[in-house]
């Protein structure tokens, strides 16, 4: 098994810790990672099912970053012990110094939503969609989520109106988007107020495509 993987420069490691960052304040534990071809691809669950009577939509946010090496490798980890890692690294350093190597935080048991990769290929323009929907569905999803909890909620509980407010389609929006979108596009910082999003479909996944990422649903 790959042990590492070596980013091109110091600002390509700035980027991977900024969307780490985003994407374990999201509360979802794990990121795939995905080398091959020159590029890590590193994906980021924002919501997905859990068991097979949860109707909950597979969101996942997306960033891909260029490799010095052409290593072959996937493995899910720790978003937070890759994020450590990271910011020892940003200690030592310095912005001049080339590929930068980066080990891989020992694999974690693969949760249920990496069984159903996106595909790789096949994607057809559907249209855009203006930055501010997507940021719109996102806040007004987060006001309706801390309105509908109580003070202290089961996990159960919040997973239940997590997915009932971010599975419900965004007004307006063709082809359908789920209001997770929004949420995944907004917390990660992909969106710009002068950027509209691409959609693409491709099966039954769809794919919403700024300069900054991308954001996967089923």
């Amino acid at each position: 098994m790959v042990q590492s993987f070596a980013l091109v420069d110091s600002p390509s490691l700035g980027d991977l810790k900024v969307f780490l960052g985003r994407s374990a304040r999201l509360g979802q534990g794990g990121v795939r990672l995905i080398g091959g071809s020159g590029v890590l691809a590193v994906y980021a669950p924002v919501l997905h099912p859990r068991g097979l009577l949860d109707d909950a939509p597979t969101v996942l946010g997306l960033r891909t970053f260029a490799l010095a090496e052409m290593t072959e490798f996937d493995a899910v980890v720790s978003a937070r012990q890759l994020l450590d890692r990271l910011a020892l690294l940003s200690v030592t350093v310095n912005a001049d110094d080339g590929p930068i190597g980066v080990l891989i935080p020992p694999p974690e048991t693969s949760p249920a939503w990496v069984g159903i990769s996106p595909p790789r290929g096949g994607w057809l323009a559907m249209g855009e969609v203006p930055s501010s929907v997507l940021e719109s569905a996102a806040r007004a999803g987060v006001a309706e989520v801390a309105e509908a909890l109580p003070a202290d909620p089961g996990e159960q509980l919040v997973h239940k109106v997590r997915s009932q407010v971010w599975g419900r389609a965004i007004s307006d929006v063709v082809p359908r988007l789920p209001a997770g979108v929004g949420l995944a596009a907004d917390s990660l910082g992909f969106l710009r107020t002068d950027e509209p999003a691409r959609i693409f479909s491709s099966g039954a996944w769809t794919r919403v495509s700024t300069k900054r990422g991308h954001v996967l649903s089923r």
